[in-house]
């Protein structure tokens, strides 16, 4: 089980199913939502339960996602797309060791131009 919450606690998680490795996002919304880019692992919706959510609060960035936050503290924490049936989850917000790699970026072509990705692993240029 892996647990994880926002700054303040407002918003607090427990997944009890395995997580997807790290993707690295750098759509221009995950930018401006983050101030860099975005890093996401995801999991079933089914695998998600919410032991604290008083202060969660979801945005509707496009027609087709919604991505979840922290109204109080700010905290980036979910991004949910429409039909879907998994959530992408901010690996920074979960807690402890996760054992997770990055597997790769998507939406390079997005990506500032103050910084260069080195890593090695895949890029995309959209998804």
């Amino acid at each position: 089980m892996t647990q994880g919450s926002c700054l303040c606690g407002g918003v607090a998680f427990t997944i009890t199913g395995p997580l997807r490795p790290v993707v690295a996002c750098h759509c221009t919304q995950c930018r401006k939502q983050s101030g860099h880019y975005g890093a996401f692992t995801a999991c079933a919706d089914a695998d998600l339960h919410f032991t604290a959510q008083d202060t969660l609060a979801w945005y509707s960035a496009s027609a087709s996602a919604k991505r979840g936050f922290c109204k109080t503290c700010g905290s980036l924490l979910f991004w949910k797309g429409d039909g879907r049936d998994y959530t992408s989850i901010a690996a920074g917000s979960l807690d402890g060791k996760t054992g997770l790699t990055l597997e790769g970026h998507i939406f390079c072509a997005d990506k500032g131009d103050y910084y260069e990705i080195c890593d090695g692993t895949y890029q995309k240029q959209t998804w």
